[in-house]
């Protein structure tokens, strides 16, 4: 699924022509983030106030305060220099530096100290005069005064603020506007000019009937007078619903690059916080720039993320964030605000979950399965995917459809690249058909893995293997068996792989118990062979277990227990104990018949199954020819 240039489109002369596509939440590119200059204001003042008290404690010189007692022991000694003394304050300077004992022998050359109110200041000012101190009327250590501390106290405010703009400004370039780090407000949209990158519906393939209906909003939004002239108002919403890699994103940028109109994609995900709002305030600002290039195409992917139905236990009532979100988005497709030509087009794997409000007509007015793609259409998208690969002639796309049966477009896409890396790796000029098989067989069988198994064990999985193919082969209306191998891959130890040779859309009992039997049938030549069950059937349980369930509690095909849904595919059992324990009973009856049948056919085969492990043992892969010739039948 390519995308195709298209010719560059001028805007007019002195308008600006906005982009056509936007890829994640809108803000404002380009523009300056608004400050709320009263918090801004405010947090000025705390923190300028903050650093002025601090710096009132220190001072450009380390005036040490000691004890009235060691002060006169310095004039006693001599060591006193200079004094300033105001009321029974006193600073000063030393001769030489001296050691404080109140200060853990701290050394200090200026001093200041306190003469108490009983002490005798005419002794002290003989004792002054004596030692030659100068007595000084001007402070010796004078303050930085009003204005340089004003200044210092400004400094680291000033640089605060500074950086603190500077955040801001980046994170409206990086993330289109917002507060600092850009919390509560949207991510900046990514802008695609109108003359690059587009995709229309020739870059889709294989869902022609899903194109057919959304052509319809693309002649809407070409020609809206058309439809206005006869009352047809414009789809609030299409819900794009399937498995995936079926190409629900592609067709939603296919429908903007056919309609020539402006492009919003968001994941669910990025409205999501931890903060109640900050979703609903990402909604507003998605569907604000929307409205602004009306028409235009709102796409949000996977919102089964946030549009899950309301009133779970997961939630916190009205207050959760997801709730918050999904009911702003409600608003915002069809509430007071309005979404005049505003399309909202939602992809989801689980249509099921998802709110019955957003789910309305009025919403999402349009609920579009997309599904897996049949073999003409497998054929048409493995021809998008291979125009820019060089095949060999001999490549046949049909084949290749035929083998790939319940692939999406992703696979096969997939597939394509596998078998061009295969090619390159090889030193071929052109892919070929073996390249592909390769591919294929790597996809579905998983890589091989390079260990040696002991002989016994080899046997042992050929043995498994070959009961599965042989099983297959007999069965009436079973998968026709395209390979077998024991070579081990990822978890396996040997596999065999069945494909239809057509699709198929709905499947019988008959065809049910053939699959039971097949699964069945590894476990069943070890019991035959060896006598015993090992734990390479592990796997096969699993699958035997899901549709024999599926048979009795899901599809109605056990007499004793009805047509009845008591297994949902998807939610708890819906029935009592005693109705579940019956549902177990059927299950293992079923199997049970199946297995009988399983060995009953092994042991009245020997020969066949013998000689599918021979041609096992000898080559340890097999073709679909290869394995019915080993096996003397020819195929149905």
């Amino acid at each position: 699924m390519e995308e195709r240039t298209g010719s560059p489109q001028v805007p007019k002369k002195g308008k600006v022509k906005p982009p056509w596509r936007a890829e994640g939440l809108p803000g404002t590119p380009g523009g300056r983030p608004k400050i709320n200059w009263w918090r801004f204001a405010v947090t000025l003042l705390v923190v300028y106030a903050a650093f002025f008290f601090v710096s009132s404690f220190f001072d450009s010189n380390q005036v040490e305060t000691v004890s009235y007692t060691e002060f006169t022991k310095q004039v006693n000694g001599g060591n006193v220099k200079e004094i300033y003394a105001t009321g029974l304050s006193v600073e000063g300077h030393l001769k030489s530096a001296a050691k404080d004992p109140g200060s853990g022998n701290q050394s200090y050359t200026d001093f200041r100290t306190e003469i108490p109110t009983f002490a005798n200041t005419d002794q002290l000012s003989q004792q002054l005069n004596a030692a030659g101190v100068e007595i000084k009327a001007e402070p010796l250590t004078s303050g930085r005064g009003f204005f340089l501390n004003l200044l210092l106290s400004l400094l680291p405010v000033l640089l605060l603020a500074g950086l603190w703009i500077w955040i801001m400004r980046r994170g409206a370039s990086m993330m289109g506007g917002g507060g600092l780090g850009g919390l509560g407000k949207s991510k900046a949209a990514k802008p695609l000019e109108a003359g690059q990158v587009r995709v229309t519906f020739e870059d889709v393939a294989g869902i022609d009937e899903v194109e057919n209906e959304l052509v319809e909003i693309v002649d809407y939004l070409k020609d809206p007078d058309k439809y206005r002239r006869l009352g047809a108002k414009l789809p609030k919403g299409v819900l794009l619903a399937g498995p995936p890699g079926t190409g629900k994103t592609l067709l939603a940028r296919a429908v903007a690059g056919e309609a020539k109109v402006p492009y919003f994609s968001a994941s669910a995900s990025e409205f999501i916080e931890m903060i109640v709002g900050v979703g609903a305030s990402r909604v507003r600002d998605l569907f604000e720039e929307a409205r602004k290039v009306a028409p235009s195409i709102v796409f949000i992917d996977e919102i089964d993320a946030i549009g899950r139905a309301r009133g779970g236990a997961g939630g916190i009532g009205g207050h959760d964030e997801r709730e918050q979100t999904l009911n702003q988005i409600l608003t915002e497709m069809d509430g007071f605000s309005g979404a005049e030509g505003v399309i909202v087009i939602g992809a989801t794997n689980r249509p099921e979950v998802l709110d019955p409000a957003l789910l309305r007509p009025g919403r999402f007015d349009r609920t579009v399965q997309v599904g897996l793609p049949d073999q003409a259409g497998r054929t048409a998208i493995l021809g998008v995917h291979s125009r820019g690969v060089p095949l060999d002639g001999a490549v046949s796309l049909d084949q290749l459809a035929k083998t790939t049966p319940g692939m999406t477009g992703a696979d096969l896409a997939n597939l394509v690249n596998e078998a061009a890396l295969l090619a390159a790796k090889r030193g071929k000029e052109k892919v070929g058909m073996a390249d592909f098989a390769d591919a294929l067989e790597k996809l579905q069988l998983g890589a091989a893995r390079s260990i040696v198994m002991p002989e016994d064990e080899r046997t042992r999985t050929a043995y498994h293997e070959a009961g599965h193919a042989l099983l297959g082969m007999l069965q009436p209306g079973a998968d026709p068996v395209r390979k077998i191998s024991i070579i081990p891959r990822g978890r396996a130890l040997g596999v065999t792989l069945s494909t239809p040779d057509t699709d198929r859309y709905a499947y019988d009992e008959k065809y049910l118990r053939g699959r039971i039997t097949g699964a069945l049938g590894g476990m069943a030549a070890e019991d035959v062979i060896y006598g015993v069950i090992t734990t390479g059937a592990e796997n096969d349980l699993e699958q035997v277990t899901m549709i024999a369930r599926g048979m009795v509690g899901r599809w109605g095909m056990s007499a004793k227990v009805g047509p009845l849904t008591i297994l949902p595919s998807d939610g708890q059992p819906q029935a009592s104990p005693a109705t579940l324990a019956i549902v177990d009973e059927e299950a293992r009856r079923i199997v049970d018949e199946c297995y009988a049948d399983a060995v009953r056919i092994l042991r009245e085969n020997r020969d066949k199954l013998e000689g599918i492990v021979a041609a096992l043992l000898e080559h340890e892969t097999l073709d679909e020819a290869t394995a019915y010739g080993a096996a003397g039948l020819a195929k149905s």
